[in-house]
């Protein structure tokens, strides 16, 4: 049990040197695996997941288990979280027989309320506001094919949702500027704006947005929980797409990301997201060896 516990419930839990840091190690795991390196031997990762999951599910839980440790899988079915016992008692008695905890939750004080209560360290693994371990990967993923991010832009067409928060938090970390294209009635939080000064700018257009920038990013129009405004998001949203026009607007070596899920047609076109610029899956791979990262500066005494 560590007093004072790390947490990464967000971004801005890192130093701009200590994200830095956790991208190469990143990428050192993933380029130099070694079996016998387990760091986590014995160490048991609780996982608490209140919305579905591909990615978050698998990356923890193989990661976890290539350094040795184990991890188990919590719905609220399967714990008291789900009949309304107090976050804080829940925090105390989880914390007490584990190493680790990974919320994957709608509310953000969720994960804040349980790094509070907690006396091991506590991960977001996506809340309604915040994205930060598929920042994680995101940016690995732009160090490995373009190197550092410093002095970049990118853009971000499309919803100003948790992602979009995220990638503001990452561009105040990492010194890149942020484009932000968004419809009226779906801009990011003025606090993360306002939190960011003059590295985020708004633009009317997609096009505008993605006018020489490095790196072209979006997410799906509606997001888990949000379908039944589908309809109303898609006639929203319907001038916010990633297509080969707004990567012509580009530069021409710019890369395409997606968090995935992704529907084609809709947020970004098959052309795009199946083509040459996209590393959508490198960037998917990369939510496990981030996390490997991120794990092992949570948890191993430096």
């Amino acid at each position: 049990m560590i007093m004072n516990p790390r947490h990464f419930t967000s971004l801005l839990d890192l130093s701009s040197e200590e994200f830095r840091h956790i991208i190469h190690r990143a990428i050192e795991l993933k380029n130099y695996r070694d079996p016998d390196y387990q760091p986590l031997k014995g160490q048991v990762l609780a996982m608490i997941f209140e919305k579905s999951s591909t990615r978050t599910r698998i990356s923890f839980e193989a990661g976890m288990v290539h350094f040795g440790g184990s991890a188990l899988f919590l719905s609220p079915r399967d714990t008291q979280l789900g009949r309304g016992e107090p976050l804080h008692d829940s925090a105390k008695v989880i914390s007490s027989m584990v190493d680790c905890i990974m919320l994957r939750t709608d509310k953000h004080e969720t994960v804040t309320t349980f790094a509070q209560h907690s006396s091991v360290p506590v991960i977001n693994g996506l809340t309604d506001l915040q994205h930060p371990c598929q920042l994680l990967a995101d940016m690995q993923t732009y160090f490995e094919f373009r190197d550092d991010i410093k002095g970049k832009t990118v853009t971000w067409i499309g919803d100003g949702n948790n992602m979009c928060h995220s990638y503001i938090h990452a561009a105040m970390l990492l010194d890149f500027n942020l484009n932000i294209a968004c419809p009226t009635g779906y801009y990011p939080q003025q606090e993360f704006v306002d939190a960011a000064g003059n590295r985020v700018r708004f633009f009317n257009t997609a096009l505008e947005a993605a006018k020489n920038t490095d790196l072209c990013v979006t997410d799906v129009w509606a997001s888990m929980g949000q379908e039944e405004e589908q309809k109303h998001r898609e006639i929203a949203f319907k001038d916010y797409q990633i297509n080969a026009e707004t990567m012509n607007a580009a530069h021409k070596d710019a890369l395409f990301m997606h968090c995935l899920p992704a529907h084609r047609g809709e947020e970004v076109t098959a052309e795009v997201i199946d083509g040459p610029q996209s590393v959508i899956f490198a960037e998917a791979e990369n939510r496990l060896h981030a996390q490997k990262a991120l794990l092992e500066f949570l948890l191993c005494k430096k």
